[in-house]
């Protein structure tokens, strides 16, 4: 796989070190976030682009669309991490979301209001990066790759370079590593993209993104509704692309 023309870090908005575009880091170990949707799969691709041996990790915490789950398995195979691990933590049990309780995801919304929707999860992404980090804490590994995009995010908080900047923060005191002077890096190559920048560059990358999944409340067969954020962010960042959208709608 070619290498990306741009890799944006956390810094460009004033969180953790940024990736140079010509860093390389051959033979390094990374645990890679995968939730099976395209940004994931991007990131995946863009670790493995940049010489990281992977391993991937999902998280099934009770959400309905656990046909994500499906998705990463296949992403993991075809982008050849060394290993895909599945974790379960119930976030249902919490709740608070549309995405883990019983509230209509919302369809049709305005993607311009900065209002913090009901498909936010409630500390998702702190539980998700806490998984890693022990994960790679346990492999010996110093990097973690995350898909948080700061543009199109829907608003959510746990998507920001400040977040990423304080989790790292967190990481030099929480773990052995991070006392004995070791230091996790997160890399988030999204972070400052656009979805139409991210689906360009899976694109560059060999991603097959018909193996992707974004949809927050998919029929039962798996179809993607077509109108939520999540549907709508992926449809209008494939026009924008110039690219055929893959994925089957459920009026298709």
């Amino acid at each position: 796989m070619s290498a990306p023309n741009r890799a944006a870090g956390p810094s460009e908005s004033g969180g953790a070190a940024a990736d140079r575009d010509d860093e390389r880091f051959e033979g390094r170990l990374a645990v890679v976030l995968l939730s099976g949707g395209l940004d994931s799969a991007t990131c995946l691709a863009w670790a493995r682009s940049r010489g990281f041996r992977a391993v991937t990790l999902a998280v099934r915490y009770g959400q309905r669309h656990a046909v994500e789950l499906e998705a990463a398995r296949r992403i993991s195979r075809a982008l050849g991490a060394l290993e895909h691990r599945e974790v379960a933590v119930d976030l249902s049990a919490i709740g608070g979301s549309a995405l883990t309780a019983d509230i209509p995801v919302p369809r049709g919304r305005d993607l311009a209001g900065r209002d913090i929707p009901v498909t936010y999860v409630p500390a998702r992404n702190t539980v998700f990066l806490a998984l890693a980090l022990g994960l790679a804490e346990v492999l010996d590994a110093s990097d973690l790759v995350a898909g948080m995009n700061a543009i199109d995010y829907s608003g959510y908080p746990d998507c920001r370079p400040e977040f990423l900047a304080a989790f790292e923060d967190l990481a030099r005191v929480a773990t052995r590593a991070g006392v004995e002077g070791r230091r996790t890096r997160i890399h988030a190559p999204l972070i400052a993209l656009g979805k139409a920048e991210i689906i360009r560059l899976g694109a560059s990358l060999g991603v097959n993104f018909s193996l992707t999944h974004s949809c927050y409340d998919p029929a039962p067969d798996g179809r993607a509704c077509g109108a939520c954020d999540a549907c709508r962010l992926r449809r209008q960042g494939f026009a924008a692309a110039g690219l055929a959208d893959p994925t089957r709608y459920v009026e298709s």
